[in-house]
């Protein structure tokens, strides 16, 4: 039986003083099944969207190419015979992972009872405006190379059909957030030195063009940009047409002032040190609000982007939304750094409301995939101060375990080198969904995590389809929980990991302070095994135990300040979690969560 040392006398007065009370309706697991049954955790128990914080969401991070087609007759985008639109035109391969796949927002639309029932609360879109169909060999079907800010990628659909897929999702109280780009644009500018002089070619090694740094530029070392004949006027708003309101220094190498100025693989690098581009750029986004009242953004690539562009687009941005009557929009950026140093540099200095947490996925991988102690997740979050800043605090971040560039967690339990079962690697899964969900932020689940994918990697390998795939590599892979595999339909509402999520999001949408509670952490340890926080909120306090060993976890509390009822198990994870005199008991890979009042 573990004695807690410095943490004894600390935890055991909270779980004596703060949690003695009447049992709550949560009692016992089999309790909950029952005193419940009626109840399924969706948006419409919640406040309405209008009005709703950012801390009442749950995400569903989804790329709708993979999700479901529901249109065929949208498959290759543009019409070949569309002048205008001819980049936009083709790229489908259904059996090729890096072309599109059919996927569009009328599929989505199909589905949101699906999402609903799962209690999804917001739901994530890739990028969605009209891309470069191709380039480099593979598709835009990521979203991620736009071409036109105004207008919605015709593989999905029209702009009447992204506003019908927000109506029917505000009509069900869930949000939907525009995942943005501000960084760069397809690739159509090309460098002669690189491209030659029609800049259709290559004339360097290895396909790239170096960076040159600003110092080589003032030196008159630099390159001689130019548009393909034909492409002069592909962009749309017009002046992203004009070469100067590029930075033009050759691609990225992910370090220094490359990652700042450089282009991402040949995608055309904005300008964003440009007074001329920050305000065409807020134009762009507030033109976006005006047309389809989005409930939010998610920023790619913010810390490609100068500090000085964010301090002048997030508060025009948020300001712009509310003058429209969106008043709780809010937005979040991806900063790809594992250190909550580099990250909350975003929420203080640029201005940002909230970030993705990365130093949590890693902490998470670290724990949970790795086995190093708990005091990993203790040293994480002590550092939760450093995001505070006058509107917002950790309690805003956004939590996910993996995602559609580094991979799925699944994929990184799977290939850890302790060469886990397939059951131990379900319960490390729906362990970090818990933390996600429990521990302060905002939790994501990124699409067909709920149906136990895995993948083979990052990227590409990442992106599966929900709806029956014909891509040989996806297909190969086994799925976790289930005897299905990507070639099959995965809308299974019965799949365990599905079902977890609703039994999360029915605790989470119940228990305000896992909204909302200022957290503390009361116990964690050197090696795998208990982590234990306490969350308080307008009078409800509760305490969560994370259990990362594969052996049961004991904690033996101070039994001379018991009273006759001193704790009430809201809800256990396994049956082997449960209280005993003056012992708390937690099974192997699991939870609990203890009364409220």
């Amino acid at each position: 039986m573990k004695k807690l040392s410095k943490y004894t006398l600390l935890l055991s007065s909270l779980l004596t003083t703060i949690l003695a009370g009447a049992p709550s309706a949560y009692a016992h697991k089999e309790v909950n099944q029952n005193t419940n049954k009626h109840y399924i955790a969706k948006a419409k128990h919640l406040a309405p969207y209008q009005q709703r914080a950012f801390q009442d969401e749950v995400f569903y991070f989804v790329l709708p190419d993979r999700f479901h087609n529901a249109d065929k007759s949208n498959d290759l985008g543009a019409k070949a015979t569309d002048a205008k639109r001819a980049l936009s035109h083709g790229g489908l391969d259904v059996t090729n992972k890096g072309m599109y796949h059919g996927g569009d927002l009328a599929g989505l639309t199909e589905k949101l009872d699906y999402l609903d029932n799962m209690g999804i609360t917001a739901i994530w879109l890739t990028p969605v405006l009209r891309n470069q169909a191709m380039q480099t060999g593979s598709s835009g079907y990521h979203g991620y190379w736009i071409l036109d800010f105004t207008e919605i990628d015709p593989h999905l659909g029209t702009n009447a059909e992204l506003k019908h897929f927000i109506d029917q999702a505000h009509q069900r109280n869930m949000k939907v957030f525009f995942d943005i780009i501000t960084n760069h644009t397809a690739d159509v500018i090309k460098y002669e030195e690189c491209h030659g002089k029609d800049g259709l070619g290559w004339l360097v090694e290895g396909d790239s063009c170096p960076f040159k740094s600003m110092a080589q530029v003032a030196k008159g070392d630099s390159y001689t940009p130019l548009i393909p004949a034909g492409n002069e006027n592909v962009k749309t708003p017009d002046w992203l047409n004009d070469i100067k309101a590029y930075h033009n220094q050759g691609d990225s190498f992910w370090q220094g002032e490359s990652a700042l100025r450089g282009d991402f693989s040949g995608l055309d690098d904005v300008d964003t040190n440009s007074d001329h581009v920050v305000k065409g750029m807020i134009k762009i986004y507030q033109d976006i609000i005006d047309e389809f009242k989005p409930d939010g953004f998610r920023i790619d690539t913010v810390k490609h982007v100068n500090m000085e562009f964010w301090q002048a687009f997030s508060p025009a941005l948020m300001s712009h939304a509310q003058k429209q009557g969106i008043e709780n929009f809010f937005m979040f950026g991806e900063v790809y750094s594992f250190e909550p140093e580099a990250l909350s540099k975003y929420t203080t200095e640029a201005k940002l409301p909230s970030v993705l947490d990365f130093a949590l996925q890693s902490t998470l991988e670290k724990t949970l995939v790795k086995q190093q102690g708990t005091d990993e997740l203790a040293k994480l979050f002590a550092k939760d101060h450093l995001y505070r800043n006058s509107q917002t605090d950790a309690n805003q971040l956004v939590n996910f375990t993996g995602n559609h560039d580094m991979g799925r967690f699944a994929h990184f339990v799977r290939r850890s080198e302790f060469n886990y079962s397939e059951q131990a690697q379900i319960q490390r899964n729906m362990l970090a969904n818990a933390i996600v969900f429990f521990a302060r932020g905002v939790p994501v689940i990124y699409y067909g995590d709920e149906q136990g994918f895995i993948g083979y990697g990052g990227d590409q390998a990442s992106r599966q389809d929900m709806m029956p795939s014909k891509v040989t590599s996806y297909n190969e892979d086994y799925l976790l929980a289930t005897k299905r595999t990507t070639a099959d339909d995965n809308f299974d509402a019965n799949h365990p990991f599905y079902q977890q999520v609703v039994e999360l999001t029915q605790l989470y949408q119940q228990n305000p302070a896992l909204r909302f509670g200022q957290q503390e952490t009361l116990y964690a340890q050197k090696t795998p095994g208990l982590f234990v926080i306490s969350r308080a909120y307008q009078g409800q306090k509760l305490v969560i135990a994370f259990n990362t060993d594969t052996k049961i976890q004991q904690l033996s509390l101070n039994a001379n300040s018991l009273k006759a009822l001193p704790l009430s198990l809201m809800h256990a994870a396994n049956a082997d979690t449960k209280l005993q005199g003056n012992t708390i008991s937690i099974a192997p890979l699991s939870f609990a969560i203890f009364n409220t009042k």
